[in-house]
């Protein structure tokens, strides 16, 4: 894995200026894939601006006051990705981290009961010793049930930095939905039906908004209403 990274080169989901320096933060191997989160030290000082160096960013960071979904992050390359919830202990400040309609890697500004959850979408389910069920989560979290009770493309509202599950939303006719990728990537629409296939041909999703996409690009934000706020209302 190569342990530099050319602005110029950046994916086109980070909100960072791309001719102000030659060399960006690259990630480090994580929780979320590269195109799909920003590292820390990127945050800080390209999309927050609370410094202008990466020197002041590993100092900020040394300091053990930002926190990443409840916990303590000192590595300026750690991912930060959709849906992590992002706090700063100094000036109070939380923010959920988003995608907008540009497909960019945004932040939302929540409030300090917001950001005692995030949301989740199940990827896989396995079994394990004992017979329970271990539900494998798109930030890469996984949570043991003692009982089989959630489908894959299901989102868990769990505490953070524990595990709690507190609430569930279904992928069902209805639900909202945030689309994450494609041609309506950022936007939020309401679920009419969803195609499941036995064949190697995606499961599709259809929205009364009038259109459809594969369904590993849609994650449930809500059971009547979208339970955050999309990057629209107030993005960084």
């Amino acid at each position: 894995m190569k342990k530099h990274l050319k602005r110029l080169s950046a994916p086109r989901s980070w909100s960072t200026p791309r001719k102000t320096d030659f060399w960006i933060v690259r990630p480090s191997a994580g929780p979320h894939a590269i195109g799909e989160s920003v590292p820390i030290g990127s945050i800080l000082r390209d999309m927050l601006k609370l410094c202008d160096t990466a020197r002041e960013a590993r100092h900020i960071l040394n300091n053990r006051g930002v926190l990443v979904d409840g916990r303590v992050v000192t590595d300026p390359k750690f991912p930060v990705g959709l849906m992590d919830v992002l706090t700063l202990h100094e000036t109070k400040a939380h923010y959920r981290m988003l995608v907008d309609t540009r497909g960019r890697m945004s932040l939302v500004g929540i409030e300090a009961g917001d950001a005692t959850w995030k949301l989740c979408r199940v990827e896989d389910k396995t079994t394990v010793r004992g017979g329970k069920t271990q539900v494998n989560l798109h930030d890469g979290r996984n949570v043991v049930l003692a009982k089989d009770a959630y489908k894959t493309g299901t989102t868990l509202k769990i505490h953070v930095p524990g595990q709690k599950v507190v609430e569930h939303y279904e992928l069902g006719k209805g639900a909202p939905v945030l689309v994450t990728a494609g041609k309506h990537v950022g936007q939020i629409a309401h679920v009419s039906d969803v195609q499941r296939t036995r064949n190697p041909r995606a499961n599709i999703v259809t929205f009364t908004e009038g259109f459809s996409t594969d369904i590993g690009k849609v994650f449930v934000v809500g059971t009547e209403g979208p339970a955050i706020k999309t990057p629209e209302v107030s993005a960084i």
